[in-house]
């Protein structure tokens, strides 16, 4: 199959679609035969998003860390498209960076509800029509942050060790069922973020990765595509580094 067809007419759902790696993952997928639901929390941005990509996508507005909204999302996009099949859970908080002893509660809360509770929310929905058809693909956007410490951000941190744990949790009891659970770990990706940072900081970035640059959205989509395409149907439970090489550099 060719990779303009391999998810023809395949109902795909993306959190965290409006930029950055959710965005292009999604066209990625729509450029590709997919039926792309593309959920974000800015409503305009997302509808413009949407229209560019055309009648392979739809989009629906929802906070993920409202359990009612991202459900109604959900529903509608089922509604729309037909059971979901394979979901993204890309949508995330950075956190904020503020020493552990001063970090405050509902900053803490609030990242663990959203990097976390909402991803298990979003996996509890699209699970019983994946389990009904014996197939399914779920990826989760873990971080750097799933797999090593990290100073003042200890919220983010927990999030991420979270979302990998449950994404094995997840792969282990759905196995029997044909439904497979990753999780992609973006290193230093090229996004609105890093964009943003002066050019001396981009180059301390570069020098800390071994393939000497940051990577592209692009790359990481590509990786994203295939853990949620058939290609990847022995694969399940793992976490996926897109990263240059970090995560292999840096100590234990």
């Amino acid at each position: 199959m060719s990779d303009s067809s391999r998810f023809e007419g395949k109902h795909i759902a993306v959190t965290g679609a409006s930029s950055g790696i959710g965005l292009v993952t999604a066209q990625m997928l729509a450029s590709r035969g997919a039926r792309v639901s593309m959920f974000a929390r800015r409503k305009d941005v997302l509808d413009e998003e949407v229209a560019g990509i055309g009648d392979h996508a739809a989009g629906f507005a929802a906070d993920v860390g409202d359990k009612n909204q991202l459900e109604g999302a959900l529903d509608a996009a089922a509604s729309h498209f037909g059971p979901i099949e394979a979901l993204f859970a890309n949508a995330g908080l950075t956190g904020g960076f503020t020493p552990a002893v001063e970090f405050p509660a509902d900053a803490f809360e609030e990242t663990i509800r959203v990097n976390l509770i909402s991803v298990f929310w979003a996996i509890q929905k699209v699970l019983p029509p994946m389990i009904a058809a014996k197939r399914g693909a779920i990826l989760v956007t873990g971080s750097m942050g799933s797999k090593r410490g990290m100073a003042m951000n200890p919220a983010y941190v927990a999030s991420k060790h979270g979302v990998l744990g449950l994404t094995r949790a997840i792969a282990v009891e759905m196995a029997p069922h044909n439904v497979r659970a990753n999780c992609i770990i973006p290193g230093f990706i090229r996004t609105e973020a890093l964009d943003r940072i002066p050019p001396e900081q981009k180059g301390k970035i570069d020098a800390r990765i071994p393939q000497g640059r940051m990577g592209s959205p692009e790359e990481l989509a590509e990786v994203a595509a295939f853990l949620l395409s058939d290609a990847a149907s022995h694969v399940t439970g793992q976490d996926w580094a897109v990263d240059g090489g970090v995560l292999e550099s840096l100590e234990v």
